[in-house]
């Protein structure tokens, strides 16, 4: 009877001793795994870190391209006013816009010279120049 208590108790040890094995192998594992996904996690953040200061950058230069493109359009409605000021302003060029409507209806060169008051030689180059087209 003693014998089988003896084989009982070491047999219940054996047990005890497997599952307290198995447990800190699970428990070793674990911490293992823990430790890895603690670095990747690290790793993302730092990725992402960087990436929001990418962002950041990229955001702040599109700012500054954003107002540069108001201004160049807004440089742009000057000019264009400007140009069209100084078109209606000046004589000579409503004068050159007759002529060159003239020639496009079909003007002759002396008609042309005639109403627009122009030289021969800017006539006959008006002429030249439109009638290619």
């Amino acid at each position: 009877m003693e014998n089988i208590i003896i084989i009982a108790i070491l047999f219940s040890l054996f047990i005890s001793f497997t599952i307290i094995g198995f447990l800190f192998f699970y428990y070793k594992k674990s911490k293992i795994e823990n430790n890895q996904s603690n670095k990747i996690l690290s790793e993302v953040k730092h990725q992402n870190t960087i990436l929001r200061s990418e962002i950041d950058e990229l955001r702040g230069g599109m700012l500054n391209m954003g107002k540069r493109i108001v201004q160049l359009e807004q440089m742009s409605q000057e000019l264009s006013q400007n140009q069209q000021e100084l078109q209606f302003a000046d004589p000579d060029s409503k004068m050159y816009s007759r002529a060159v409507k003239m020639v496009e209806l079909g003007a002759q060169l002396d008609e042309v010279m005639k109403e627009c008051e122009l030289p021969q030689a800017e006539a006959e180059l008006l002429l030249s120049l439109h009638q290619q087209k």
